[in-house]
């Protein structure tokens, strides 16, 4: 919670002025008893109206300094409570930004969302109303106690002898609705992510006739939330219950002990009014403390899952002093030594040494698992080696800043991500301002310039989201146009044209050598056709480079390359009658 002042500090003055209304509103209320002590004890008791007319209007104008006042403060707290909320939000989107993909591996997005939505609109809610009541009420209690003191010491004891039990029976409610809080708030995000899989996997589901079993596990995991739920409600019911009973015998017990002071000479009737009246005023900062605790603990288990997100380490950086590219940039990408191990210590890659000319093409070859992806990843630093380095023209990557890497190294995945945005905004997505005349020519490259014209709006269609509108071959298609349209010296191909026919995927990478010669390639091939196309060969296996040569030369020297080969023209071949 101490954490959350770098975001309130900014908004200090606001604030200041929030709690002084706050705490003023609240002044004016408890003035009202004093008042009523006055009139009793005064113009009632002596029956002299002469100053009761001023008395009355004393309460009417603190009946509505209280009602200005807290009108104030609603005004006021809800600019920074807002701004309070949007900084946080636009921190977690930069640093799920800079975070690695290996982070975004282990999390489910569903986790994510619920920590930039639910967790922060919980935040916002304590900032504009629980922190301020929180030290307000607490101010009020002190300062009714002490008003109750000053009319009578002996009620002020019947009084804390309800008020302490309070403190005690809070403390260990806290602990314990602390606890369920943080569950409930942890299902609702995997409750978030089954919500987020079955709307974008819709498509997979109705085609398996998988819908029902998805049913079924949103059902378990909602009554498990539902569960949670009633058992913060029954937290809080077990709370509110002794909250309210307390103050009531406290009250009871004022009458009973100010009747005999009454009785007794020892006590005026205005004073045990004002007394009750003070006792009764107090009741909903007292009633509250339940509701701003269990607010507080919601809180606290909320900004405990954000700063879960916020201090996971940044581990891919640009260097303090980075390396400026060379220039002229060549696109000369050595391998040397590469190896590469996940987190939990399963090493992929075990000494990679490749080394590909300026201006050639190399095809990555290898079984499934064999680490093809891997290696494509971290030539742009998506993932940073664990041993040995990469360089381009003699420059390790991890010299360069991350911005001057990417933007000469372009990269298509073998899946398509496309953003619900138009055909230009998408293409272009890695090039600020990019020119009409880029995009056409980069959808001319990757063959798409004819469908794209096809589309309603042509460059400024607006795709669906995961342009799920769009056939896969599409899709693959504007994804290779977005890693050509800024020229980059160094292209890395994560087999991109697996949805494409061989003639189509023939033309793409045809006008990729025509259009863009010069440009270093390094493409993970699926299929024969594509192997053919290469003009070196590198086999990966057992994490490493086994073999490196021509199509032909691998297919006359090694049997390891014949029989992969085979099994990528096998593939290829089923892929071939599924679309015919």
């Amino acid at each position: 919670m101490r954490r959350l002042w770098p975001y309130v500090r900014p908004y200090r003055a606001r604030m200041a002025v929030v709690l002084s209304a706050t705490m003023l509103a609240m002044l004016c209320g408890l003035g009202i008893p004093l008042l009523t002590q006055r009139i009793v004890d005064g113009p009632i008791q002596n029956k002299q109206t002469a100053a009761l007319p001023w008395l009355i209007i004393g309460v009417l104008v603190l009946g509505i300094g209280e009602a200005v006042l807290f009108y104030i403060r609603r005004k006021v707290v809800a600019r920074p409570a807002a701004q309070v909320e949007a900084r946080m939000r636009f921190d977690l989107y930069q640093r799920l930004q800079r975070l690695p993909v290996a982070f975004h591996d282990r999390w489910q997005s569903g986790q994510l969302l619920s920590r930039g939505t639910n967790d922060l609109t919980t935040v916002r809610r304590f900032v504009a109303f629980g922190m301020v009541f929180l030290v307000v009420n607490t101010l009020v209690v002190v300062v009714g106690m002490g008003i109750i003191a000053s009319l009578s010491p002996t009620l002020l004891v019947v009084s804390l002898c309800g008020a302490l039990p309070l403190i005690v029976i809070s403390y260990l409610f806290e602990a314990k609705f602390k606890v369920v809080a943080r569950r409930a708030q942890d299902q609702s995000g995997d409750l978030t992510t089954i919500v987020e899989e079955s709307v974008l996997g819709i498509r997979v589901l109705k085609a398996f006739g998988r819908g029902p079993v998805l049913t079924s596990r949103f059902l378990a995991q909602a009554r498990d939330l539902r569960k949670t739920e009633l058992n913060k409600i029954s937290i809080l019911a077990a709370l509110w219950s002794v909250l309210i009973v307390l103050p009531e015998l406290s009250i009871a017990g004022m009458l009973g002990v100010g009747a005999f002071g009454i009785v007794n000479g020892t006590m005026t009737v205005g004073t045990l009014v004002a007394a009750v009246a003070v006792s009764a005023y107090l009741r909903w900062p007292i009633d509250s403390i339940g509701w701003l605790l269990a607010e507080t603990n919601m809180t606290a288990a909320a900004l405990e899952r954000y700063w879960e997100v916020i201090d996971s380490p940044v581990t891919i950086t640009s260097p303090a002093s980075p390396v400026p590219l060379p220039t002229p940039l060549r696109g000369h990408v050595r391998f040397e030594g590469v190896r590469f191990a996940f987190e939990d210590g399963r090493e992929v890659l075990t000494g990679v040494d490749l080394d590909l000319r300026p201006g050639e093409t190399v095809a990555l070859v290898g079984a499934t698992g064999s680490g093809k992806t891997t290696l494509t990843a971290l030539v742009p630093r998506l993932a940073d080696v664990t041993g040995g380095r990469i360089t381009i023209d003699g420059v390790d990557v991890r010299d360069l800043s991350l911005e001057d890497l990417r933007t000469v190294v372009g990269t298509a995945f073998e899946e398509p991500v496309l953003f619900s945005a138009s055909v230009t905004e998408n293409v272009g997505l890695g090039v600020p301002d990019v020119s009409e005349a880029s995009v056409r020519e980069a959808l001319r490259v990757a063959k798409a310039e004819e469908f794209v014209d096809a589309l309603p709006w042509g460059l400024q269609t607006r795709i669906g989201e995961q342009g799920l509108s769009l056939s896969g071959g599409q899709r693959q298609r504007l994804a290779l146009a977005r890693a050509v349209v800024g020229r980059p010296a160094v292209l890395v191909l994560d087999d991109p044209l697996s949805a494409l026919d061989v003639h189509t995927e023939a033309e793409v990478e045809a006008a990729l050598r025509r259009v863009l010669r010069g440009v270093t390639a390094l493409v993970v091939a699926h299929r024969s056709s594509t192997v053919q196309l290469a003009d070196r060969v590198a086999m990966l296996a057992d994490g490493k480079i086994t073999a490196i040569g021509s199509h032909r030369k691998l297919l006359e020297t090694n049997e390891e390359y014949r029989r992969l080969l085979s099994s990528l023209d096998a593939d290829e071949v089923v892929e071939e009658e599924v679309a015919s």
